[in-house]
Formats: structure tokens, C-alpha cells, sequence
């Protein structure tokens, strides 16, 4: 495991017991092949994590907008949502100091390890509050998501990216996107979908997922950037 040092360096804190940062890279996985570590699994952290992430930046929007209650969840779920909180963990470089399983440090580019990273974010932030306190989890928090809310504002990304969409092309050519499932593969278990997403009969994007639904946001997704809207 690399120097735990580097990584308090990129969170910009420093911790008592060092341990307590430690378990928060300990997935449940590594424990399975290594019985004997003594620091347990970092699912607990992320537990005290999620509810401490979760009242910063609640507290934050509540007494800096007077925006009506629908529009501020909607911007807490940008922030804290699984993807944000993985891509954020994954500018820290956490990943090279997570403990997993062999088959899970595999797996690099998968949802289920984005899955992974956002939850030791969490248990870092649940680390951060029982080592050093509310106002050092608070000022981490304010810097490292709330920092964010700039961006999710000005480009709208609180809105579900079909939302955005359909809203962008009615508003640009006054079409309705419609989509189209391109092919499926795989068992019906692990199905795989590959979705096009069509202004009339024109292809803009393709997206895939693990669901139709999936794919169809993924695809969305992409034709907001194909667009530039």
C-alpha cells in the first residue's frame, strides 16, 4: 500500500490516527482474502459518512438560496449522487490506495467500481469527522463538493440528462428525441443495451446499460454533449 501520507497531502488533512484513514480504503472484498488485516472493512465510515455529507451540503443551500425546497434537493442529489462523489474520490487518486480483492482490483473500469469509489469517499468523510471533528469533515466538504454547485448550476446538470434533452431540442429544432434499442446481448440476467437516440430519422448519440432505462439516459447523455446544448 502506497504512503498514507500522500494521500492525507491530497485531501489536505492530516490525521491523529492514521488508522482511521486506513479503514476507510478497506473494502469488504480485500477482508475475504486477508483475514488477518486487523483493520475491519470501511462500511460503517461510509455509513457515518453519507449522513455527515449529506447535512453539510443540505445546511449550506438552505443559508445560501431562497430557492423553493424541490429545486434544492434536486441540486444536493447532483452533488451527492454516486457518480460525483466517485469522479470527485477519483481526483484525490484514492483508487491507488484502495484495499480490494484481487478480482475487484481487476475490474477497474466498471460501474460496480465507481460504485466502490463513491462509497469510500463517504467512509473518508466518516474518517474526517472521527478523527478531526465537524469543522475540519465541514471545510473538507465545502472544498471538495460544494465547490461543484457552480458548475452544476450554470450547465444544468441537476436535470436528468433525458429532461435536458428533450428540453434542449424542442427549444433548438422543435422536435420530440425519440429512441430506438440497437441491439441487446448477453443473458437475461446480465443483458447488455445499446440505445440510439434519434432527432426524427437522424442518429444523434448511442448510450448503453444494464436496462433500457439505462442506456437511454447514457445515450441522452451523450447527445447533450454531441450538441453542444
Amino acid at each position: 500500500m502506497p504512503d498514507i501520507s500522500q494521500l492525507e497531502q491530497a485531501l489536505g488533512v492530516t490525521f491523529l490516527n492514521k488508522d482511521t484513514l486506513r479503514q476507510a480504503l478497506v473494502h469488504r472484498s480485500y477482508l475475504n482474502e486477508h483475514p488477518d488485516f486487523p483493520l475491519g472493512h470501511n462500511e460503517r465510515l461510509e455509513f457515518l459518512g453519507d449522513a455527515v455529507v449529506e447535512l453539510v451540503v443540505t445546511e449550506f443551500l438552505y443559508h445560501n438560496y431562497e430557492n423553493p425546497e424541490g429545486d434544492l434537493t434536486n441540486w444536493r442529489a447532483s452533488l451527492v449522487n454516486a457518480d460525483m462523489m466517485a469522479g470527485i474520490c477519483e481526483t484525490y487518486g484514492v483508487d491507488d490506495f484502495m484495499l480490494l480483492s484481487r478480482g475487484e482490483s481487476k475490474d477497474a473500469k466498471s460501474k460496480a467500481r465507481r460504485y466502490i469509489l463513491a462509497n469510500a469517499f463517504e467512509a473518508i468523510i466518516g474518517a474526517i469527522y472521527i478523527d478531526r471533528g465537524w469543522e475540519e469533515s465541514k471545510q473538507f466538504i465545502l472544498r471538495s463538493v460544494i465547490s461543484k454547485l457552480p458548475e452544476i448550476l450554470e450547465h444544468r446538470l441537476y436535470i436528468d440528462p433525458k429532461s435536458r434533452f428533450q428540453e434542449a431540442a424542442q427549444e433548438h429544432v422543435g422536435v420530440t428525441p425519440s429512441y430506438r434499442v440497437l441491439s441487446e446481448e448477453g443473458p437475461d440476467h446480465a443483458k447488455k443495451f445499446q440505445v440510439g437516440i434519434y432527432l426524427e430519422k437522424d442518429l444523434i448519440a448511442v448510450g448503453t446499460g444494464m436496462s433500457k432505462q439505462e442506456a437511454q439516459v447514457a445515450a441522452a447523455a451523450e447527445a447533450v454533449k454531441v450538441k453542444g446544448w
